[in-house]
Formats: structure tokens, sequence, C-alpha cells
């Protein structure tokens, strides 16, 4: 059985020489909310360090000062602008996640990875929505009980992406129930790929987050391979120069 180790090794080869590509693609992905498994990089801000620099007195004194109500155009036309990303992250997040998708599968199945890729699943706007839309709900309701099942719900659903993309006659729910058969089992396999990427994730928090641009591709080609290790479809390596590949026949074919 394939351990951590292995998929991050399929991983870092089915990287050489594509690393632009994969970090191009993946920032593009993150900008337009396309996410499978690997998450990004949060800013926390704690209240105190804001109650440390101004009281309340302070702050009602800046609302009704004349440098707020200068800022307050570029205020509103930041809101809209971050609305509408909103907006279309929501829309078009679903068929970017598929594409995404796609665009791993294709890196660790040796195949030419495409930035088009991404948009290759924009006709399918609908079903991806709602295998997002289904997806978060679902963590959700499951995370009412408790924060473990809400966990243990997410790891449940994260081949669903990757099922939905090779299956275009699938439905969402279908992806899903498809994913949780898949998973069953599996899911401490898959914490584990993840909690092995935690020191490269450390030494991204220390770089202010801009490391997670190389780390993200890393995460989500090891994903993809642990997804072909599941599904049973991935491609059988090419033999290397001099080595003997065996014939389903009975023979043994000589090298090239």
């Amino acid at each position: 059985m394939m351990c951590a180790a292995d998929f991050r090794r399929i991983a870092r080869e089915s990287l050489k020489g594509k690393w632009g590509i994969a970090l191009g693609t993946g920032l593009v992905a993150s900008l337009l909310g396309g996410t499978i498994g690997s998450g990004g990089t949060s800013v926390n801000i704690n209240s105190s360090n804001v109650e440390r620099h101004f009281s309340s007195g302070e702050l009602e004194s800046f609302f009704y000062s004349d440098t707020f109500r200068h800022l307050l155009p570029l205020i509103f036309i930041i809101g809209a602008i971050l609305a509408v990303w909103s907006l279309v992250m929501l829309v078009l997040g679903g068929a970017v996640s598929l594409g995404y998708a796609k665009f791993n599968l294709n890196l660790v199945d040796g195949q030419p990875p495409r930035f088009d890729d991404l948009f290759s699943e924009f006709h399918r706007i609908w079903p991806a929505f709602c295998l997002q839309f289904l997806m978060g709900l679902f963590v959700v309701l499951w995370s009412l009980l408790f924060i473990i099942p809400g966990i243990l719900a997410a790891y449940s659903y994260a081949m669903a992406p990757y099922i939905l993309a090779e299956n275009p006659d699938m439905t969402a729910r279908e992806a899903i129930a498809a994913s949780k058969e898949m998973m069953r089992g599996n899911r401490w396999r898959l914490f584990c790929l993840g909690f092995s990427f935690i020191g490269w994730g450390l030494l991204c928090a220390l770089t202010l987050g801009i490391g997670n641009l190389w780390l993200r591709p890393y995460e989500e080609a090891a994903q993809a391979a642990f997804y072909r290790d599941l599904s049973g479809t991935a491609q059988p390596a090419a033999p290397e120069p001099g080595e003997y590949r065996f014939d389903p026949s009975g023979d043994y074919q000589p090298p090239q």
C-alpha cells in the first residue's frame, strides 16, 4: 500500500520542469475560488491589538473626522469590488475546482498540463456549483453536531471533485456518494498525507505565506496521485532505459 512519502515523490516527479505552469495555474485557481484539498493562507486579526491602538472614543472620533469622510468613497469601491469578487468565486468556483482537478490529474498522469484545463469545465457550471454548495452545506451541518464529524465529512467528500471531473454524466450527489465509498477506510491515509506537509507549511509561514505559491501545487499534485491510487486508475510508469517490461502474453519485451 502506498504511503504519504510515495504520493509526495510522485508529485515531485510530476512537477519537474512544470513548476512555472503549476504555480501560475494554482494561483489563478485560488483567486477564482477553485479549491480541492489544500487551504490558503489566512490572516487573523486580534481584537486586542485593535483595542491597543484605538479606544472606543478614538474610533468614534475617527468615524466623524474629515479623514474618514475622504476615505469613504474608497471604502465603498473596495467593498463593491470584494462583493463582486465573492459572487464570481461563488458562481465559478465549482467549475474552476473541476478544471483544477483535471489539470492535476493530467500532471500526475504524465500528460501535458495546460493552463486552459482550468476553464475546461465551464460548460458544467451548474453541477460543479451544486457539488461545491452541497459539500460545504454537509460539512457545516455535520460540524453543528461537533467539530469532529465535520472534519470527517470533509475527508469523506475530498475525492468528489476528481470523480465529477472524470465522470461528466454523474450528478453532484452521485459524486459525493462515490467519494464517501472511496474514502471508506482511507480517511486516515489522506490525513497523514496532509499532515506530512506540516513542515513545509511552517516554513511558508516564515515567508508570510509567499511560500504557499509553491506549496499548493505540491499538495494538489500529491492529492491527485492519492486519488489515482484509490480509484485504481494510476497510469503505468514508462520503463527506464535498459529496463525489461513484462508482456501479458508471458514474454518479456527487450528494451527499445
